[in-house]
């Protein structure tokens, strides 16, 4: 049985959701692979998602682009970008399952009194139809996505500001990400960072210095405890 905890001495658990909460690259790249057919560029296949997926999807666009050595002016990358969010709404749930243990961590989290929010650079609207899709989205306070705020991550307060919409302490968190940008997210924030090593970063993440690193979400309750108890001592 899972003790529940007085929620206001835990800290609020933010996660990144593309390569970290949920693995969304074959989606992401069927749409991207639409995207090239129109510019008539050849498709990429999944593996080579760590290339082109993490940073948003008008970097995703120009990497593909750049796979093939093709650059499109600013005007139509903007058009490109559009026609990209529109396909995706409507697809970003045929192939996109949760990493393994994530569900089981998210729902542990929460029965323990934790506060979860998620903090990501994909845009708001296809986040929460994402969580919804995938049936985590009532565990977690705040959903922000790029669009959110004035600012996006790494830039700090992408990540307080989160924190502060779910009612929790932007001094008392921790982040769990899969990326340098997550990472950059939280040192900016001045908070602890876990990262996953199973997303879609093209740097290994022991080479970026997170807190704590975990293989499957079966280790990650183990970790935020040994954060909290390291914070408190």
């Amino acid at each position: 049985m899972i003790m529940r905890a007085d929620s206001a001495h835990l800290p609020t658990i933010v996660f990144d959701l593309d390569g970290t909460l949920a693995d969304t690259a074959p989606d992401l790249i069927a749409i991207l692979n639409v995207i090239l057919e129109q510019e008539g560029v050849a498709p990429i296949s999944v593996d080579r998602a760590r290339d082109v997926v993490g940073a948003g999807a008008r970097a995703m666009i120009m990497r593909g682009l750049a796979l093939s050595g093709r650059e499109v002016s600013d005007q139509r990358l903007g058009e490109l970008f559009r026609t990209f969010l529109d396909l995706y709404a409507n697809a970003l749930a045929v192939e996109t399952t949760l990493f393994p243990g994530a569900r089981e961590a998210v729902e542990a989290l929460s029965q323990a009194g934790y506060r979860l929010a998620v903090c990501t650079n994909k845009y708001t609207m296809h986040s929460r139809l994402l969580l919804e899709a995938l049936g985590l989205s009532h565990h977690f306070a705040a959903i922000c996505g790029r669009d959110s705020f004035a600012w996006s991550k790494p830039d700090a307060r992408h990540l307080t500001l989160t924190i502060e919409q779910a009612g929790g302490n932007p001094r008392h968190a921790i982040m769990v990400g899969d990326s340098k940008t997550d990472i950059d997210t939280a040192r900016n924030a001045g908070l602890p960072v876990i990262a996953v090593t199973f997303g879609y970063t093209d740097t290994p993440v022991d080479q970026l210095g997170p807190d704590r690193i975990i293989d499957h979400f079966d280790a990650l309750m183990p970790e935020i405890v040994s954060l909290k108890a390291a914070s408190a001592a």
